[in-house]
């Protein structure tokens, strides 16, 4: 029997309460998963690339206990499709919050289709609970020191309290 492998990339800059949504039905989906976390120096991250990687790491082996074991955490630069090639991954899986995502991520799908004909990208849209949370909004409200716990992890809320007493 083949393994079915998924990508979910994002950079991740924290991990939120929307991406853990979407992992934790992308498992449904394919049998292993790996979450690329991209370096994507055009955003200007908050969190270095390996401190963004092992948040993300670290808040799914707390989150998601047994199913951590169907998870892999690595960072990438570069094509996703080249990354998704090297993990032999036959799914990019992406989620859409609102219609305003799915132009930017349509054209993307249609490039990486482009790229590499064999790797397929499917949608999951965000749950109802988690449709407006997003990063930015994330790192916005920890900035001005306001209510993150229905957005984030405890243990990502800690990352983000301790950056911002800096």
């Amino acid at each position: 029997m083949t393994t079915r492998t998924g990508i979910y990339p994002g950079t991740f800059d924290p991990i939120t309460s929307g991406h853990m949504d979407i992992i934790r039905r992308a498992l449904h989906v394919v049998d292993h998963l790996v979450i690329g976390v991209a370096e994507d120096t055009g955003k200007n991250p908050m969190f270095d690339l390996e401190t963004r990687a092992k948040i993300v790491r670290e808040d799914i082996n707390q989150q998601l206990n047994g199913d951590a074991t169907r998870i892999t955490v690595a960072s990438f630069s570069g094509l996703l499709v080249n990354f998704a090639a090297t993990h032999q991954a036959s799914l990019i899986i992406r989620g859409l919050r609102a219609v305003s995502d799915y132009e930017y991520e349509f054209q993307m799908a249609c490039m990486n289709r482009r790229l590499k004909p064999e790797i397929e990208t499917i949608f999951l849209t965000a749950s109802e609970h988690t449709h407006f949370v997003s990063s930015r909004f994330v790192k916005r409200i920890a900035a001005l020191n306001g209510d993150i716990s229905t957005l984030v992890s405890p243990y990502v809320a800690e990352h983000l309290r301790a950056y911002y007493a800096r």
